[in-house]
């Protein structure tokens, strides 16, 4: 196995730590539970607690005032090899309560049962009223030094490295819904830079449903399950969230991108993000430039389609924080460059006539270029879920030198409620103490006291002007032999015109339809199918007519065709538009298809059986490792495959695949039938008929799907019975076959290059 396979380094870190012992992901396969593989009697002999898996590790360890401590991440977990409670007395047993007799009534007494229960009953705390559902990751991002000249942020200096924490989420579902709904999703990251801690809490789609933040709640409030039953889930697909957004025609063009691929990424790895508002730069001398901020994936931006998305919420509900869990611990580090496309700082705040400070609008890339600044790395998992992940608190007003926002009403209202929903969901205004949270820069705030208080200030006077304290904490500049502010966080002296207060928007915030017409007249014919299928979907679901009628009326001013196919399919005539269309120029840039991308981490399904072509497996999977990517063998049953040191380990049985986890598909000789092959036991696998199939009934509908779903699909060895038998001809666009399951492999790769075959989704043009 090559040396530079990301696999393979990852599980020779795992034999490291454990001093060669064998533990770790599995053949280099990841989603091993814990450190190393447990014996079948329950341990008994005392020891200190295990170590995490190499790809986990915690917050750094500084302290709550920002400073490093130096403590080893084990300090921060639990020790000692003996159960105790919270004030580290030791105890004998938990399992009993403390009775008068084994058949007595429980006693008052007993304090362990009432610290034990008493913390259960609290250990859950309010979930995010939005983002609730999430994942993260730590990593470092390291500056390319490129945005020097229009930012004195310290971070963006040329091969300076910052800690991160980043964190994805969907938008609408409760902590308990699924991955793969169509929905907006989150992409926020903590920068613990040298100058305090900078949050860029951003999203995949780079426009938002409004234009003025007191309408927030109003769109979550409709975009929510119903409020009489709770349903539906994490979805917007119902009456409440298309009378909004049709009654709000700015929201049109976020609509758009939600009903787009983009609603239903392939996975966070592939995920684009955007700041979505303009910020400004400042440079060391005062300059400004206006901003706004991309993440572009290194791996390109992929998505799912609608019945994949389906098929896995039912599946795997969990599939987007196992597919980031799971590459990060196989060593497949997803990474993102950053990027910015930046503007004149012009009083009217406007670019090519598009207004900078409107959230619904996107600069082309053909008008503004982004410009890449420097590169994202998430290299580890969090070792504690709630510690970490769901502890992390965000807030766009955490800005550093260098950056500073703009007139932007949406960033405006950001900016108060963040802080707000923090001190409801974490208990205080002490949230930045939480370790996840702390800056990694020195803290002299003069803030005291609070729930939560973990500093121990020192010092009289947590005020300024003081002399008790020796006048600290001076503020830049204060010093006699200084008179610059460098280093302090400054706010952009920008002119205020004059104006009358008033409750208005902007007349450049009333252009509605051109930007969304943009995009759709930039996305491909599969694509463009696709938007036509969501909006249908979406629609149906609704129970009111009218709210139909008027989605359609909205879509007629976008575009004809696109209004068309979504009246077809709801049984509607289509309306005629009410104000002309915009004659804009296509974003080439906007479309997922038409590029090549990287292959790293991607999961190939490796289908056979007992007597399969066992050889042509090993070397294939083998070639599969060594490329950056996971194989995973599917047969009849778990277990093994072969006999002694070349025994094949089976990852996936017929009942338990489905094509939703895999890329690619290879047949590698005649697949078995399963022994649980029975309709009863299984539905997938049919009628009792089927019983003697070959192959497995459960094969041709794992092929069926991933051909259904334009992945590339290959045959060896006596595989190519298989696709027939599933209907799938070995001549159709993205099937290959070969003598070899190694020469199959070298196609299917440069196929899974574009992501899908696009060529299986005909389009009605």
């Amino acid at each position: 196995m090559s040396e530079t396979n990301p696999l393979k380094r990852a599980a020779d870190k795992v034999a490291d730590a454990l001093h060669g012992e064998p533990a770790g992901p599995e053949d280099g396969i990841p989603g091993k539970p814990g450190f190393q593989s447990p014996p079948v009697a329950e341990p008994t002999e005392p020891r200190e607690p295990l170590p995490p898996k190499p790809d986990q590790t915690g917050p750094d360890t500084v302290s709550p005032t920002g400073q490093p401590t130096g403590a080893e991440q084990a300090r921060m977990a639990q020790s000692g090899s003996h159960l105790t409670n919270a004030q580290g007395t030791r105890l004998y047993d938990t399992d009993h309560s403390l009775k008068a007799g084994p058949r007595g009534p429980v006693l008052l007494q007993d304090h362990h049962l009432r610290e034990k229960v008493m913390h259960f009953d609290h250990e859950r705390i309010p979930e995010r009223v939005v983002h609730a559902r999430g994942a993260g990751a730590h990593g470092v991002f390291r500056s390319y030094g490129t945005a020097a000249d229009v930012t004195k942020a310290a971070f963006l200096a040329e091969d300076v490295e910052t800690p991160v924490f980043v964190r994805f989420s969907t938008v609408l579902g409760s902590r308990g819904s699924s991955d793969t709904v169509r929905d907006t999703r989150g992409f926020a990251t903590k920068f613990y830079t040298s100058e305090g801690v900078f949050d860029l809490v951003g999203n995949n789609i780079p426009v938002f449903f409004i234009q003025d933040a007191i309408k927030f709640p109003d769109v979550i409030h409709a975009g929510k399950p119903h409020p009489d039953r709770e349903i539906p889930q994490a979805q917007s697909a119902h009456d409440t969230f298309w009378d909004f957004v049709t009654l709000h025609t700015e929201a049109t063009h976020h609509t758009l991108w939600n009903m787009s691929d983009r609603g239903i990424p392939r996975s966070y790895r592939t995920m684009e993000g955007f700041g979505v508002h303009t910020f400004r730069l400042v440079d060391a001398e005062g300059r400004t430039t206006l901003v706004k901020f991309h993440w572009k994936p290194k791996l390109g931006v992929h998505s799912l389609v609608w019945e994949e998305a389906q098929i896995i919420n039912g599946v795997d509900p969990d599939f987007h924080r196992r597919d980031l869990a799971d590459a990060i611990e196989a060593g497949a580090y997803p990474e993102w460059e950053f990027g910015i496309q930046t503007f004149p700082d012009t009083p009217d705040q406007t670019f090519e006539g598009i207004d900078l400070l409107d959230p619904t609008n996107i600069v082309p890339e053909e008008l503004a270029p982004v410009q890449p600044i420097g590169l994202l790395t998430l290299n580890r998992n969090p070792s504690n879920f709630f510690a970490e992940t769901e502890q992390v608190a965000f807030h766009v007003g955490h800005l550093v030198p260098g950056i500073d926002i703009t007139d932007d009403p949406l960033l405006a209202g950001r900016l108060f409620s963040y802080l707000d929903t923090q001190i409801t969901r974490l208990g205080g205004p002490n949230f930045p103490q939480l370790p996840i949270n702390r800056p990694h820069a020195p803290v002299n705030d003069m803030l005291r006291d609070g729930m939560h208080q973990t500093a121990v200030h020192r010092g009289t006077a947590p005020y300024r002007p003081n002399s008790l304290d020796g006048g600290c904490p001076f503020t830049p500049g204060a010093s006699a032999d200084s008179a610059s502010l460098d280093g302090a966080y400054v706010e952009t002296p920008v002119r205020v015109p004059e104006a009358t207060k008033v409750r208005e928007a902007p007349e450049s915030f009333d252009d509605h339809f051109s930007q969304p017409r943009r995009f759709w007249l930039s996305m491909s014919p599969p694509e463009r199918e696709h938007i036509i299928g969501a909006y249908t979907f979406e629609l149906a679901k609704c129970y009111e007519q009218a709210i139909r009628e008027r989605a359609l009326q909205v879509l007629a001013n976008v575009d004809p065709e696109l209004c068309a196919g979504v009246a077809a399919g709801l049984g509607l005539p289509a309306p005629e538009p009410t104000v002309p269309l915009a004659d804009v120029e296509p974003s080439p840039a906007l479309s997922q298809i038409g590029h090549t991308w990287p292959t790293d981490g991607r999961i190939i399904g490796i289908v056979t059986g007992p007597d399969g072509d066992l050889d042509g497996v090993r070397t294939v999977r083998q070639e599969v490792l060594e490329s950056g990517m996971v194989p995973l063998i599917v047969a009849p049953t778990g277990g093994t495959l072969g006999d002694g040191t070349d025994a094949l380990t089976v990852q996936r049985t017929y009942a338990t695949a489905r094509s939703v986890e895999f890329d690619a598909l290879l047949v590698a000789g005649t697949p078995g039938v399963g022994a649980d092959a029975y309709g009863a036991r299984d539905a997938k696998a049919g009628e009792p008929s089927l019983r003697e199939a070959t192959p497995d009934p459960r094969v041709g509908l794992l092929l069926a799907e991933a051909y259904r779903h334009g992945k590339a699909i290959g045959a060896a060895k006596g595989g190519q019975a298989a696709l027939e038998a599933a209907g799938i001809p070995l001549d159709a666009p993205g099937v290959v076959d070969g003598d070899t399951a190694a020469a199959v492999l070298q196609q299917l790769v440069r196929l899974l290059g574009a992501h899908r075959v696009w060529e299986r989704f005909p389009s009605a043009a």
